[in-house]
């Protein structure tokens, strides 16, 4: 997982990933410069920690270095995603509360993403459950409140969220 990028850092990135071409310190300088004072050599220092890190790749030109970005910001993105909610005691409950801070255009590009990767990966189709849609319904309430339901859809104790 990557560590989420400093300010700086992510500046400097943020242009790399718009232009999507490669770029070379004095144009990241140049547009940087737009909006706060900076040399030189402090960009350049950061795009080789950037490289350093992975973020970049570089390919010398003349006596400069341009550099393209690695990934896009989308992965970048879904990896930080993914890392908080690796770290969660209670990931069905986290992805709740996540959800609950979307506002709606956020839940609508979710709605369309989650249409996309069922297009693309769809799942078999899940064996018949014997739970009424309010058990259900009651398991998901109890998830999201971080509890431990008594009676899960199949008939076995528990949720499989787990109190912490």
């Amino acid at each position: 997982m990557p560590r989420p990028l400093g300010e700086l850092e992510d500046a400097v990135m943020t242009r790399v990933w718009q232009w999507n071409r490669p770029v070379t310190v004095r144009e990241v300088l140049e547009d940087l410069q737009q909006e706060r004072s900076i040399a030189y050599t402090t960009v350049m220092t950061v795009m080789d920690n950037l490289h350093q890190k992975g973020w970049v790749r570089r390919e010398v030109e003349g006596r400069a270095y341009r550099y393209t970005a690695v990934s896009t910001r989308a992965a970048y993105a879904a990896a930080l995603m993914n890392e908080g909610w690796a770290q969660s005691d209670n990931p069905a409950a986290a992805l709740i509360a996540f959800f609950g801070m979307m506002s709606q255009d956020q839940r609508e590009a979710l709605n369309d993403a989650i249409r996309i990767v069922q297009r693309d990966n769809p799942l078999p189709d899940p064996a018949p459950t014997s739970a009424a849609p309010e058990e259900v319904t009651e398991g998901a309430e109890e998830v999201a409140q971080g509890t431990q339901g008594t009676q899960g859809a199949e008939g076995t104790e528990g949720t499989g969220a787990q109190e912490r």
